[in-house]
């Protein structure tokens, strides 16, 4: 009888520890941070930039390189493709302007047209006045 009562005083106590140990919590519970739910933010819609354009009038002795290359248009002369690009129905030849042309500068460009447009001013290879050179054609498609 001894031997059942402390059979049973032991199974006691087992479920009274098991039970405190399911509610209690341990320390490194207590240092652990909740992780709440994350509020999924909608994503803000992008505002629509739109090109802004500025107009250039071709002075006696200017050229594409030059005027891309003033700091008041792009501050860089080998961007010049962007206005050839941007005028194509006025320049035939992106090594022949006239005075008393105006041309629509693209104050806003892409970084892709950027980067197209300086690569081409690299990459463009030989050229002749008078001639529309095979490379320009191809940039402008």
């Amino acid at each position: 009888m001894r031997i059942m009562n402390k059979v049973k005083f032991a199974t006691l106590l087992m479920t009274a520890a098991f039970m405190f140990g399911c509610t209690s919590t341990t320390q490194e519970q207590k240092d652990t941070p909740v992780e709440k739910p994350v509020e999924q933010k909608q994503p803000e819609e992008q505002p629509v930039v739109e090109n802004t354009t500025k107009q250039y009038q071709v002075e006696r002795g200017d050229s594409l390189w030059g005027i891309s290359g003033r700091s008041e248009i792009y501050a860089n002369p080998y961007q010049w493709p962007l206005i050839y690009k941007a005028n194509s129905d006025r320049i035939k030849d992106a090594d022949l302007i006239y005075p008393g042309q105006t041309f629509d500068i693209n104050a806003s460009p892409s970084e892709a047209e950027v980067s197209a447009a300086v690569n081409h001013a690299k990459t463009r290879g030989r050229w002749s006045l008078g001639v529309v050179e095979e490379s320009d054609k191809a940039y402008l498609r």
